[in-house]
């Protein structure tokens, strides 16, 4: 990890850590109140450096990280998850998360085949409403 300076801009980091795709996702997601640091709302160009304590809420999961490395560049998956650490409680709640989501995914379960000509209807007047 080339650690370039002392501080960087709060979006930077959160694309070269890959928590967004793009720069302009993230800097939307700050400036939506979605990304916090040292608990205040701050905008996209907000400088953060080594040791800035961040709270990411990306719908349904949230991650409280502490920056333990500054990146400019985004980097493979592997080292980007070198760039920051995650407190334990948030990491429990994820996968809770995660184990709940997929338990109510398994209980819905599969229909057991495709509906024929005549629920096809059904459904159909049911999401268009009723002529």
């Amino acid at each position: 990890m080339s650690e370039s300076s002392q501080r960087m801009r709060l979006d930077k980091w959160l694309w070269a850590a890959r928590f967004f795709k793009t720069r302009s996702l993230a800097a939307e997601a700050i400036k939506g109140g979605k990304v916090h640091v040292d608990g205040h709302r701050v905008k996209p160009s907000k400088e953060i450096g080594v040791g800035s304590r961040i709270e990411i809420t990306k719908e349904p999961y949230t991650w409280e990280i502490t920056v333990v490395a500054l990146e400019t560049r985004r980097r493979p998956a592997k080292e980007a998850a070198l760039l920051y650490e995650e407190t334990p409680e948030s990491h429990a709640r994820r996968q809770e998360e995660v184990a709940r989501r997929r338990a109510e995914r398994e209980a819905a379960g599969q229909p057991q085949r495709r509906p024929d000509k005549k629920q096809r209807r059904l459904i159909h007047r049911f999401k268009r409403g009723a002529d």
